[in-house]
C-alpha cells in the first residue's frame, strides 16, 4: 500500500477574519468575495489555488468552502493590505511552541510513522494507546 499524502487545508474566510481581526462571519465572507474578484482581475494565481471542500458549519450542515493549503495561506497573508499579516505570518510559520503548533507537530509525526496504516479505521482498538 502506498503512502498517503498528508495536507492541511484552511478555511479562507477564517484566515480573512484573523487578518482583519474581525469575528463577523458575514463581513469576512463579503471581504473574501471582494478580494477574490479583485485578485481574479489582476490574474493573481492565488484564486486558482483555492479548493472547495465540504466543511461543517455552525449549523451542523456541510457546505462547500474555499480553502487554501499552507502555502496558499502564506501567499494570502503576503498580499493582505494591512500590517496584521506580518504578525500572523510569524505565528503561522513559527508556532511550534504553541498548543496548536505542538498538536500539528504530533499529527505530522503520527502520520509519518506509518502507524495509521496498520490500524483498523473506525474501531475502538484504533483509539486505544
Amino acid at each position: 500500500m502506498g503512502r498517503r499524502q498528508f495536507q492541511w487545508w484552511f478555511n479562507v474566510v477564517d484566515i480573512i477574519g484573523v487578518l482583519n481581526e474581525q469575528d463577523d462571519y458575514t463581513k469576512n465572507r463579503n471581504y473574501w468575495k471582494y478580494l477574490k474578484n479583485k485578485l481574479r482581475k489582476e490574474n493573481e494565481q492565488l484564486v486558482s489555488r483555492t479548493n472547495q471542500l465540504k466543511l461543517t458549519a455552525s449549523d451542523g450542515k456541510k457546505y462547500l468552502t474555499d480553502t487554501l493549503d499552507s502555502d496558499g495561506v502564506v501567499s494570502l497573508a503576503k498580499i493582505f493590505p494591512n500590517s496584521r499579516s506580518t504578525e500572523f505570518l510569524d505565528w503561522f510559520l513559527y508556532s511550534d511552541n504553541t498548543i496548536d503548533g505542538q498538536s500539528k507537530k504530533k499529527a505530522y509525526t503520527l502520520f509519518e510513522s506509518g502507524l495509521l496504516d496498520s490500524l483498523e479505521v473506525g474501531s475502538v482498538k484504533c483509539l486505544q494507546p
